[in-house]
């Protein structure tokens, strides 16, 4: 049976959660049509479903990249999350107790985190601590803002991937914890300040970047060699005025 495009697209996010697809890497549709024995026409369909929700960019005459989002997409996507989650969790708690069929589903989603902090499979921990937020949507009964978080929290992973993210995995899955045990009480207010804290924690942890250098590769490729002998420069014609400008001088200031 054919894989779908649908199919194709839910395993791009799943990479992207499990930081196996970085920032920036390009998604070449032949390459891609050959992994999944489908054609480019279903992989083309996968791949414009994910730009439409944000995940992948499309660039002419260049092809399909996972998205690089900037710092100012970085705070907006964070506030969403915020937005969304919190009220999800003030929801349930006006609608009263949390079922205890979800409480037990959320419980054993936080033991599979456990063990993947305490595993090596950096992938599966970054999809669990990631996953763990759409579970929760789930769980409190909105499959629609759930489909929207799994989005989010995979923009949410890229961004950690950029900007170098500093949060712990083992302090993620402690956050979760916290937030299913206050969910657990009946106690919702408790759960909503955690959540909101966890957030914030988490976007606190990026390490802002500098602005590029322009001129950097430049700078780099015409360094001078180390050890290299100085070259002797000719003598300069007599300068037609006080503010003439040696190009190479020039270009030195620059380097």
């Amino acid at each position: 049976m054919s894989i779908s495009a649908s199919e194709i697209s839910a395993r791009i996010v799943e990479a992207v959660m499990a930081r196996k697809l970085a920032p920036g890497s390009r998604l070449g549709e032949q390459q891609l049509a050959m992994l999944f024995g489908c054609s480019r026409t279903i992989v083309r369909e996968a791949l414009t479903r994910l730009a439409a929700r944000g995940i992948v960019t499309v660039e002419a005459r260049r092809g399909w990249f996972v998205i690089e989002p900037s710092q100012e997409e970085a705070r907006e996507a964070f506030e969403a999350r915020r937005v969304i989650e919190v009220g999800l969790i003030r929801s349930a708690g006006s609608a009263g107790s949390i079922d205890k069929a979800a409480l037990r589903r959320l419980k054993a989603h936080l033991q599979r985190e456990k063990a993947a902090v305490k595993g090596s499979d950096v992938g599966a921990r970054s999809f669990l601590l990631g996953d763990f937020h759409v579970c929760l949507a789930e769980c409190l009964g909105n499959t629609l803002l759930a489909d929207t978080l799994r989005d989010f929290t995979a923009r949410t992973t890229l961004i950690a991937m950029l900007y170098q993210s500093t949060h712990d995995a083992a302090q993620s899955c402690e956050d979760h914890v916290r937030i299913v045990d206050a969910l657990a009480r009946g106690d919702a207010a408790e759960a909503e300040a955690l959540m909101a804290e966890h957030i914030g924690t988490v976007h606190s942890a990026l390490r802002a970047q500098a602005s590029p250098d322009p001129l950097a590769q430049l700078r780099d490729a015409l360094a001078p060699m180390p050890g290299a002998r100085p070259r002797r420069r000719a003598t300069p014609a007599a300068p037609t005025d006080d503010t003439s400008i040696d190009s190479s001088t020039y270009l030195g200031a620059l380097l």
